[in-house]
């Protein structure tokens, strides 16, 4: 049996430090994936300011899309008295694939009517993604140059607002709606919308 010999305070002093250089990039990494796991997880807030809230809709004049639709979607149909949703999508965009399930559970609600303007797209891939994925809209405006959207603000693909019966903006969401983004946000915003 061998004895141990005790560590001499010179050896204690040499490993100590050594055990604070495996030790602190650890702890640095461990509170840097609590923040990042806190970014990912946590509770979404995907409003942006937009100087439209309370404000008409801008001023547009699209071509519809599809057959069997008036020929023009101008701002003027945004206030004839309904609440209405415009979305803003393009059939490239792949976040607006995402959302696509939520705006068929919402004209299945039938609680507003569901306009959207199609971005910077060609009429025929717009088409075939709305054959495709189904189709929840009441009327599409194609804004193929993308000046509509300028006026509306548009940061990305998809964004939602929710306009009021008299054509004002009472809501925006940017980003696809998912999740509980319609039961959370979009549903309570046109209650407020009918409210008005």
């Amino acid at each position: 049996m061998t004895a141990e010999t005790p560590e001499t305070p010179s050896q204690a002093a040499k490993t100590g430090p050594r055990n604070w250089v495996v030790i602190a990039p650890l702890a640095v990494f461990a509170l840097l994936a609590g923040l990042f796991a806190t970014q990912l997880l946590g509770e979404r807030d995907d409003s942006l300011p937009s100087a439209l809230i309370a404000q008409p809709v801008p001023e547009f004049d699209l071509p519809t899309l599809r057959d069997g639709e008036p020929p023009r979607f101008t701002s003027a149909d945004l206030a004839a008295g309904d609440v209405t949703v415009v979305n803003l999508w393009a059939s490239w965009c792949g976040p607006c694939r995402v959302e696509h399930p939520e705006l068929m559970s919402l004209k299945q609600l039938g609680v507003a009517k569901l306009y959207s303007i199609n971005y910077k797209d060609k009429p025929a891939p717009a088409r075939r993604f709305l054959s495709d994925l189904g189709d929840p809209f009441d009327l599409v405006g194609v804004d193929e140059d993308g000046q509509a959207a300028l006026r509306w603000g548009l940061t990305g693909v998809p964004e939602t607002f929710v306009i009021d019966g008299a054509g004002r903006v009472v809501y925006k969401h940017v980003g696809p709606i998912q999740n509980s983004d319609l039961e959370r946000k979009i549903l309570p915003a046109i209650e407020a919308a009918k409210a008005r």
